[in-house]
């Protein structure tokens, strides 16, 4: 794989002023990296799985006036589309990485999730690690680490996931950029590798939900 990792370079590219000057910035520095760990780990997610895993890179063309302020790699079962599936990222925001397991507003199973994961709060404390962190909302960078979070906490943003139509639920990890240049692309790599495994839990969830719906 040529993947070399991330640099400055490629989070300033959020700093670019405009749409056009930005998406070319995004094309020629980001996208390349992003193709390049989709094709690796699309086979190690469809093994971890069990289900044929295709990567899609976040292309932003409906975007006409605002810049993008974060760009991605997902990986779904389908090779049409991941929005209304279940599926996992690696992605930028100007000030950091993120790996994730998502299931965002356009899938149609939430609820049934919402149910499922309300039923297994224990496991889902024992198996996803403390350092791991949660968001509602795809669309904002802000995030709350799992240690901070107590049953009721999970039970409120299941049931959100349950009862709202446009909720969202994502877990994983973000790594700051300053740390993020320092790695190298066999660290960055094996760190999403193993950040994958440990997100594999709440796929089979979700999976375990579609089959309700």
């Amino acid at each position: 794989m040529k993947f070399n990792g991330f640099t400055e370079e490629d989070f300033d590219v959020f700093s670019i002023d405009g749409l056009d000057n930005r998406m070319d910035a995004l094309i020629t520095l980001i996208r390349p990296k992003l193709e390049e760990l989709g094709q690796y780990f699309a086979p190690t997610l469809s093994s971890l799985t069990g289900d044929e895993m295709f990567p899609h890179v976040a292309k932003h063309a409906r975007r006409t006036i605002n810049p993008p302020n974060d760009t991605w790699v997902a990986f779904a079962n389908n090779n049409r589309g991941y929005k209304m599936l279940p599926h996992f990222q690696i992605g930028l925001w100007q000030t950091h990485l993120f790996v994730w397991f998502a299931v965002i507003y356009e899938a149609p199973m939430k609820s049934s999730l919402g149910k499922v994961l309300s039923n297994h709060v224990s496991d889902i404390q024992e198996v996803i690690p403390n350092d791991f962190v949660w968001s509602i909302d795809h669309t904002q960078p802000k995030v709350i680490q799992q240690s901070d979070l107590n049953i009721e906490d999970f039970k409120k943003m299941f049931e959100r996931l349950e009862t709202v139509k446009k909720a969202e639920i994502l877990c994983g990890i973000t790594i700051n950029r300053d740390d993020v240049v320092k790695m190298s692309s066999d660290d960055l790599v094996n760190t999403f590798d193993q950040t994958f495994r440990r997100l594999i839990p709440l796929y089979q969830f979700a999976q375990q939900s579609s089959k309700i719906e």
